[in-house]
């Protein structure tokens, strides 16, 4: 078959490899859509700690059952969209019930190889069926949007309140419409990219162009200088994660949804004396994978409009290389 596989520091290639064969308890899937993510980028450039290569990555994706090995509701020909966590079940956040944030979590596309392939093996327990008003090409964003369902949940977001959003990639937008649809008031969101701009606007959102002026007078100046209830960094920069203090209200809430690459710095004595609260979030709950299928087939959200290009897998070299250029590119498609 083929498989689009990472070898080393941007050298991802089309190879010829064998089909694999499922294992007891596991499902073969021939793969119908999968998305490249900011983690596979960070896997491209040689920087995911572990991440090995030679990998097939891809790790948001979906398919169609072609055979199973084992007892399962699901059939042959079932669509299905794949939940990539693998957890260990036996460490105390498992036992909690906090699958996601196990202490041993491990990822189908990270450290086992994942959906840039024409096929594809998966644990049983990790599909979820696709229902009829979904296209495979949409269900494949169902683990996205399962981190924006999460990281707004983790928010506390209440009806009525104002939200900033730095960073305004896909996991921004998608955040900006689960925000939304959860009845958030004014949504601002930021970046340096017009055309990811563009689309926020498209989408309801207000966008602050951080090229072109400061983002929290240009914020302020929308509210009259009212303070934000709940700011969401999505940018991984220091800069932003200093603009999350500056802009966010007394007892506001700031939600980190990046993985800073270096220990940043924060002005914890700002927070200390406005009483603000500082959550994290990681990954997504099956509740959380749920609820976004259920969003999505209930059309309440356009998860298309940051479906910027559908690629065949012959191009996945040129994914990536778009993946790199924000003024050109959202979420890109891989399509075996």
């Amino acid at each position: 078959m083929k498989a689009g596989q990472f070898f080393s520091g941007k050298d991802v290639r089309i190879k010829q490899v064998q089909k694999p064969i499922p294992k007891k308890d596991e499902a073969l899937i021939k793969v119908s859509s999968a998305g490249i993510c900011g983690t596979d980028m960070m896997i491209f450039f040689g920087k995911h700690p572990r991440a090995e290569a030679p990998l097939i990555m891809g790790h948001e994706f979906s398919g169609i059952i072609d055979s199973i090995n084992g007892v399962s509701d699901f059939t042959v020909g079932d669509r299905v969209v794949i939940e990539p966590t693998i957890s260990c079940g036996k460490c105390p956040a498992c036992e909690a019930g906090q699958m996601h944030v196990c202490q041993e979590l491990k990822l189908i596309g990270i450290d086992m190889d994942g959906g840039f392939a024409e096929y594809v093996t998966v644990p049983i327990n990790r599909l979820h069926r696709v229902p009829k008003e979904l296209s495979l090409s949409v269900a494949a964003l169902a683990e996205p949007l399962a981190v924006a369902v999460h990281t707004v949940r983790r928010s506390s977001l209440k009806i009525g309140e104002n939200v900033a959003i730095l960073g305004a990639g896909p996991i921004g937008l998608l955040i900006g419409m689960i925000a939304k649809l959860n009845g958030a008031n004014n949504i601002f969101i930021s970046d340096i990219s017009p055309y990811r701009l563009e689309k926020a606007k498209d989408l309801g959102l207000h966008p602050i162009n951080a090229g072109e002026k400061d983002v929290v007078d240009g914020i302020l100046s929308y509210t009259n200088g009212k303070l934000i209830d709940t700011v969401f960094e999505v940018a991984g920069t220091e800069t932003t994660l200093e603009q999350t203090v500056k802009l966010i209200k007394t007892q506001g809430k700031i939600v980190v949804v990046s993985v800073f690459k270096n220990r940043p710095l924060i002005d914890l004595t700002s927070m200390h004396f406005n009483e603000i609260s500082l959550t994290t979030t990681r990954c997504y709950s099956k509740d959380d994978f749920r609820t976004a299928i259920d969003i999505m087939a209930g059309g309440k959200v356009d998860i298309s409009a940051v479906i910027s290009h559908q690629l065949k897998i012959e191009e996945i070299e040129k994914g990536f290389s778009l993946m790199g250029e924000p003024d050109k590119s959202l979420k890109i498609l891989i399509q075996p």
